[in-house]
């Protein structure tokens, strides 16, 4: 059985990887195409239905791109869609999300003292969530309130802002961050797969069929992109922030998502007037700073667990405590590991637990069996430089028993 929990960690990392690979091909698309249309520049002598053009030299060439409003007189021959990389990305975040906070509800996805959830109810609740999330931007968006960009996008935020709170209040903070970026990038997903490129494809078709495309089909695929051109920078903080404890882990956690995304924004307006030549205003990059120095501050109040906090050990995690391993594994732990992995690290330099990880109580050590098993019995990646000098017979004692464990679990 704990053959099974190696191969979990690789299937993790593989999807995580497919992950990063394919977001970054659809960031970078996107950035590039924001950038190029802000970009655009006319002159005298386009073609009929040009809106304007760009030169650009990269890679030792040049190149001449020039954007039609609606659409060119006829189909040409070559067409390439930029599709793959939004659908991609939000199917392996999605696969990542199974594997890892579904995969392990009872460690990463719930926290009982938040709300006492059985795992089938919170990952319900989480892929509620964001279908939710799609439907309710998309009504809002073929509102009246549609036809107002900035009027929309305000709504929005107060949608984000409200989620951010209704998610602090369900899940861990890790696992709320985690949603709220994955509530962010459904959004942006769907956006792509049921409006842009249908929007598209219509003009598509009525060029094949020499109709005359209709040029609104083009300014809501438009609002759409204008959407995640300013929603992408903070799915990318939620993403990175489970490596954060100070962020996800605090007792503002949600008002420092709130202000998350509005950095998202000021650092976009940033890159989107550059880009328009309108200017360079370094005003965006002080706001920036200052709500970075306002969330910095907010992640200093310490959050109190109440003292009839209930149990969060599942009855696998509760089978580690009865192992006959455990005491030897608790003492391998207590003395190479608490140091740093505690309320008040008393190591140098860390003033808070690695990821909020803490093994001050036997509870503690057993609900994170599974991570002290890969990192510090099956691999030598904690401690960090093996700086407290964990033996490799103390390792094989962590290893004797968390694999004791799981083998008890599959002869029951």
């Amino acid at each position: 059985m704990y053959e099974f929990a190696i191969a979990w960690e690789w299937l993790a990392f593989a999807v995580r990887w497919l992950h990063v690979i394919t977001a970054v091909a659809w960031i970078g698309s996107s950035f590039y195409f924001i950038a190029l249309d802000l970009g655009l520049t006319k002159r005298d002598g386009m073609p009929d239905g040009v809106s304007g053009e760009e030169w650009q030299v990269h890679g030792g060439g040049f190149y001449h791109v020039q954007k039609y409003l609606v659409a060119p007189a006829s189909m040409p021959e070559h067409l390439t869609w930029f599709k793959w990389e939004s659908w991609i990305t939000w199917i392996s975040g999605f696969a990542m999300l199974c594997v890892v906070y579904y995969g392990g509800a009872d460690l990463f996805l719930i926290d009982h003292h938040v709300l006492d959830l059985a795992p089938w109810q919170a990952i319900g609740l989480s892929m509620a969530s964001l279908a939710l999330g799609w439907v309710i931007y998309d009504l809002l968006c073929k509102s009246p309130l549609g036809h107002s960009t900035w009027g929309l996008m305000a709504v929005l935020y107060l949608v984000l802002v409200a989620m951010a709170w209704g998610y602090v209040h369900v899940f861990t903070g890790r696992a709320a961050f985690l949603h709220l970026g994955a509530f962010t990038a459904t959004i942006m997903s769907a956006n792509v797969f049921f409006i842009i490129i249908p929007n598209q494809k219509i003009v598509v078709a009525d060029l094949i069929a020499g109709r005359k495309p209709d040029p609104e089909y083009g300014r809501i695929a438009k609002q759409r992109s204008l959407h995640n051109n300013y929603l992408t920078l903070p799915v990318i903080f939620f993403m990175l922030s489970n490596h954060y404890p100070l962020a996800f882990g605090t007792a503002y956690n949600w008002i420092i998502a709130a202000l998350v995304f509005l950095m998202g924004v000021t650092i976009r307006h940033w890159f989107n007037t550059t880009h328009a030549r309108k200017g360079r205003p370094t005003w965006t990059w002080i706001v920036t700073l200052l709500l970075f120095i306002v969330i910095a501050w907010l992640s200093t109040v310490k959050t109190d667990v109440p003292e009839d906090a209930v149990s969060a050990l599942s009855p696998t995690q509760q089978r580690f405590l009865a192992d006959a391993h455990f005491d030897a594994a608790r003492d391998v732990i207590q003395s190479r590991c608490s140091m740093c992995h505690a309320a008040e690290p008393v190591w140098d330099g860390v003033a808070r637990a690695p990821k909020n990880v803490m093994f001050e109580t036997d509870d503690e050590i057993a609900a994170h069996a599974r991570e002290i098993y890969l990192q510090a019995g099956r691999s030598h990646a904690m401690p960090p430089g093996n700086v407290t000098e964990v033996t490799l017979r103390e390792r094989a004692v962590l290893t004797a028993w968390y694999e004791s464990a799981m083998q008890d679990e599959t002869t029951q």
